[in-house]
């Protein structure tokens, strides 16, 4: 038999603010009361609710809490001072069952418990939530978690995120420009790896954002430093840097290339068993001097001219990319060596050497094949994750996803999308969490944000957004999306798995030397004064002949 909570605790009369109505589902309607019952021993009225506020109601066992996610007045009155009926609607969130008499102050010595085992009857008296209840309900959990910041309804009331809910089960922090969303995922990064120093963690940064935002704990990669060999590419990606579709013969070269690249990789590694089971696709060292004279044999065998030109045109791509500075990172030259394992040391940190982070920054890489290296490092990283079995789990931060993982086709980056959507569906099976950073998800691929267990959404202005984020979120979260648009810097919406409930919180702030290089330029300063031209002019001339970055600084 259930026990019985006993009668209202001292203090609640004061704290009644209306009665339940309505319950269908998870939400229920309340009708506000307009003063405080005859019994409260205060004649202050209690505060007026929020849409965000937390209130309780009582079950035959139990404290049942829910969120404010609407105010209505259904009739209003014809002049002030009349008598009008006000209703607030109202989430389910979970419940505190009484495992012995319910104290003063609303509480209970249960913790609270996500979902409502029995509801409250229709009548019932709804009371606004206590510090304490506020306490309860957003309780630091059990199990590993990292403090964020606070929750919106009580600012001394720190907000938690589950470190093995948010990483094994994907996450997405999404926000309009300026809302501070690299802020979040560098404030995140920092206190799991505060707690968890070993960590793996690899950011991919088109913008050069993150590179001076974690000092010592990252190794930062450019375009200048970063080693990642032609022979690394399947031949998708091969193809998509070396075949162009407006040529006369796209799938001709295609053909000769993938034929050319197997022989060539077959004669570097002839000798070894390893022949037998090389494919085009294989990351095995392979020389380009090797596909160069394979393909002037082929075309010497060919007997009419004009059957040339697929070959010409590889051997022109060929000899342009090798020539050209900016992929260097990619086409070094002559030398070629078999070093893959120190590259996967290097991205994913193992040994960490007190260096959990790797800022992947391709600001100064071509744009070319910015879809190729992007490719590839996803699905190298699905590979390396797949092959260790688990035992170096790694988290792959895509910032600006929505740029390689288009929703449409016409973009491109089929092979992007191909990668980062095998990691968001298959991933934490293998040990790789995929973390997604958008201010357009309406413009992500399709399904890639569904499988994000947990959403962490600033302020978002689009319409179409908006309406994005609602469809991917489950019934409980529902209510707190309209509240989008009028989020400040820095406030979001939490929801998901990571989380002990759907909520509304302010995210901590970072001194300035720990924050992304996020913000626009300060056109009040710039223009202020007059330039040097001299050496501003110098610098830039120098910078795009040597084919360098553009940045001066």
């Amino acid at each position: 038999m259930s026990q019985d909570p006993g009668p209202a605790p001292t203090g609640d009369a004061d704290l009644v603010i209306g009665r339940i109505v309505s319950i269908a589902g998870s939400q229920i309607i309340v009708v506000l009361e307009d003063q405080p019952g005859e019994s409260a021993p205060s004649p202050s009225p209690p505060p007026p609710p929020q849409v965000g506020s937390v209130v309780r109601m009582r079950a035959r066992d139990s404290v049942v809490f829910g969120l404010v996610t609407g105010l209505n007045i259904p009739i209003p009155a014809m002049a002030a001072g009349e008598a009008e009926m006000k209703i607030i609607e109202v989430e389910l969130l979970g419940e505190v069952v009484a495992g012995e008499a319910i104290t003063e102050d609303g509480g209970a010595p249960s913790p609270f418990l996500r979902g409502v085992s029995v509801y409250p009857g229709l009548g019932e008296p709804v009371y606004a939530a206590s510090a304490e209840n506020l306490r309860t309900v957003y309780a630091r959990p059990s199990i590993t978690c990292v403090p964020v910041g606070t929750v919106h309804n009580d600012r001394n009331v720190p907000a938690y995120l589950s470190v093995d809910d948010l990483l094994g089960r994907h996450f997405a922090v999404l926000g309009s420009t300026g809302t501070g969303k690299s802020c979040v995922v560098a404030l995140i990064l920092r206190r799991i790896l505060t707690q968890i120093a070993a960590g793996h963690v690899l950011v991919i940064d088109l913008h050069n954002e993150y590179s001076h935002a974690f000092g010592d704990l990252a190794e930062v990669l450019t375009h200048e430093n970063l080693d990642l060999p032609y022979w690394l590419l399947n031949f998708e990606e091969m193809r998509e840097i070396m075949v162009s579709a407006r040529g006369s013969q796209p799938e001709v070269e295609a053909a000769i290339l993938s034929d050319t690249i197997l022989e060539a990789k077959r004669i570097l590694a002839a000798g070894t068993d390893a022949v037998e089971w090389i494919t085009v696709d294989t990351p095995v060292p392979y020389r380009l001097s090797d596909v160069v004279r394979l393909l002037d044999e082929k075309m010497g065998r060919l007997q009419r001219p004009s059957d040339t030109e697929p070959y010409l045109r590889l051997k022109a791509r060929l000899a342009t990319l090798s020539s050209d500075r900016r992929y260097a990172f990619m086409f070094p030259g002559i030398t070629v060596r078999d070093n893959l394992a120190a590259i996967l040391g290097t991205l994913y940190r193992v040994p960490t050497r007190g260096r959990p982070i790797t800022i992947l920054d391709l600001s100064g890489v071509p744009s070319e094949v910015l879809d190729a290296v992007v490719s590839l490092i996803c699905r190298m990283t699905f590979d390396f994750a797949q092959a260790s079995d688990q035992q170096v789990p790694v988290l792959l931060v895509c910032e600006e996803a929505h740029r390689y993982a288009p929703l449409d086709a016409a973009l491109g980056f089929a092979s992007t999308k191909q990668a980062v959507g095998r990691i968001a569906k298959e991933g934490r099976k293998y040990g790789v969490s995929l973390c997604l950073v958008s201010q357009r998800p309406s413009e992500l691929a399709a399904g890639m944000l569904a499988q994000c267990n947990t959403i962490l959404a600033l302020r978002l202005s689009n319409q179409r957004d908006q309406d994005f984020v609602r469809a991917t979120l489950t019934e409980s979260g529902l209510g707190l999306v309209d509240s989008l648009p009028s989020l400040r810097d820095r406030e979001a919406i939490a929801v998901g798995q990571a989380v002990s409930v759907p909520l509304r919180l302010f995210f901590d702030d970072l001194p300035p030397h720990q924050r992304p290089k996020s913000g626009a330029a300060s056109y009040e300063d710039a223009w202020g004064s007059e330039v040097d031209a001299g050496p501003v002019l110098d610098a830039v001339v120098r910078r795009m002949r040597l084919q360098g970055s553009l940045r001066l600084s």
